[in-house]
């Protein structure tokens, strides 16, 4: 866990977070195509953040996807354990290794191959602390480098493998791959847990698919 943003910059994106909120949340607890928002785009190619990505070795990227999870006493949800496998993309283009596909929000998303999510990098900024008590993320260190994973895999791995809890203060931040096991249990204390989640890339797709 990093330290990422002072108390000043926590302010100004928890007032835009909760006005873009307000106008669109999506399901019960969060807003997808968070980069649509200028203001968001902007947060994810700022100083601060880019000081987080470029710190991991490799290729220049840039951000593909934003959400913001926004999850409340009201909204105390469980996650399984799992990998992100789908990407976010403009339109439906029929791809070689790319599949299946689907719609969320709107947008439409589709699972690529291994090797691209292995190349990605997911950042987290924590608008609310995260301490153990409001369900936290947790996560299974080194599971990313086994590629993507089977369910009766993830059963395995969940059970024999030591995980990590990943507790944030307010303004911290926590850098991980999409294919890293995480899941995340329902909080023994809920309080608000407003978390920016950006995904960022470093190609592009494939003739005729396009990142939003």
């Amino acid at each position: 866990m990093l330290d990422a943003l002072d108390a000043d910059d926590v302010n100004r994106l928890i007032s835009i977070a909760d006005g873009v909120a307000g106008e669109v949340r999506q399901g019960r607890g969060g807003v997808r195509n968070l980069l649509a928002v200028p203001q968001f785009l902007q947060f994810a190619n700022s100083r601060e953040v880019r000081k987080l990505v470029d710190s991991i070795p490799g290729e220049k990227s840039f951000p593909v996807r934003g959400i913001l999870f926004d999850k409340t006493p009201e909204a105390n949800w469980k996650v399984p354990w799992h990998q992100d496998l789908s990407i976010a993309v403009r339109s439906k283009c029929p791809t070689p290794g790319y599949g299946p596909w689907s719609l969320k929000a709107g947008v439409v998303h589709v699972q690529p191959p291994a090797e691209l999510l292995e190349s990605m990098l997911t950042v987290r900024i924590h608008l609310d602390p995260c301490p153990t008590t409001n369900g936290p993320l947790r996560v299974i260190p080194g599971s990313h480098q086994l590629g993507r994973l089977t369910a009766e895999q993830i059963d395995v791995i969940q059970r024999d493998w030591p995980s990590v809890v990943c507790a944030v203060p307010k303004g911290g931040a926590m850098i991980m791959r999409p294919l890293l096991l995480h899941a995340s249990s329902v909080a023994d204390s809920p309080t608000r847990r407003r978390v920016i989640h950006l995904e960022f890339a470093s190609t592009a797709l494939p003739s005729g698919l396009t990142w939003t």
